[in-house]
């Protein structure tokens, strides 16, 4: 399970500028939607934006403490 406010920060730590919304969609923190926008999206296929999103949560997605991130992402 994760902390949404954890998440967050994470993001935005690796993302600088990012705008970043998150939702628990089962109620159980291991299934998130998430939103985020950065100018590092600038460019960049939409599947290498999502991998580099799920990067920042490798270790939890490996360990199952994540099960699904839906990813909305666009630059700014």
């Amino acid at each position: 399970m994760m902390n949404l406010e954890d998440m967050k920060n994470r993001l935005k730590t690796r993302f600088l500028d990012a705008e970043v919304k998150l939702a628990d969609m089962t109620g159980t923190g291991d299934h998130i939607f998430l939103e985020i926008q950065t100018s590092e999206f600038e460019g960049m296929p939409r599947i290498r934006q999502h991998q580099s999103v799920m990067a920042v949560f490798d270790e939890e997605l490996k360990s199952g403490k994540l099960h699904a991130i839906q990813i909305q992402s666009k630059a700014k």
